[in-house]
């Protein structure tokens, strides 16, 4: 009785929407790409266009960024059964009229701080007010966070993916996520979208 009320209820506010989310360098934008050759739509505006730190594009809406201070929040319907790219920070901001399936990207954190510092670097940023081990302890903090909401959230569901096991072995990734979507989406391009040569900033050892 409840699955089939449950049913009822999200068909009321329509399709889910297929978050991808993590923390910044984490393989969201990779995962985006995933999903588009595989056949789902994606809410993007391309305002950020693609650069030597994302070759492939960023995939971005945004507006988005916007979500913690926006008080109309309505565009976010039109993600409805397209995937939109929202970092780990602002999902707890995601209006609640919305079913959601999150794509969570965790990624060795290392790893995350090489690969900002050096688009910091090129971007000649001289930003360095939090050390290494407090931007660590922030982004576990966060990724806690996120976790928590998400299992909470009735509306919510989450798959975490592992952005080096997408790279080792992306026909996994793109089962598990084909999968978790329904399995609608063409596996085998989505595992042609994975480009190893961009696994530029692994973590010593």
């Amino acid at each position: 009785m409840f699955q089939r009320l449950k049913k009822l209820f999200q068909a009321d506010r329509g399709e889910p929407i297929v978050i991808v989310s993590g923390l910044p360098r984490s393989g969201t934008s990779m995962m985006m790409k995933m999903l588009e050759a595989g056949g789902l739509a994606i809410m993007s505006d391309a305002e950020r266009e693609a650069d030597v730190d994302n070759p492939k594009g960023y995939f971005e809406y945004e507006r988005i960024k916007d979500l913690e201070k926006e008080t109309d929040k309505s565009y976010v319907q039109e993600g409805r059964g397209k995937a939109l790219k929202v970092i780990s920070f602002l999902i707890k901001d995601l209006p609640d009229d919305n079913d959601y399936r999150v794509i969570f990207m965790r990624r060795d954190l290392t790893e995350v701080l090489l690969s900002q510092g050096k688009m910091i670097d090129r971007r000649g940023s001289t930003d360095t007010s939090a050390s290494d081990e407090a931007m660590k302890e922030a982004y576990r903090n966060d990724i806690v966070r996120t976790r928590l909401l998400c299992r909470k959230s009735p509306n919510m569901e989450l798959i975490e993916i592992h952005y080096s096991e997408s790279i080792e072995n992306p026909a996994e990734t793109a089962r598990k996520v084909d999968a978790f979507l329904g399995g609608r989406l063409d596996r085998a391009a989505m595992l042609a979208a994975v480009d190893k040569s961009l696994y530029r900033n692994k973590a010593p050892g």
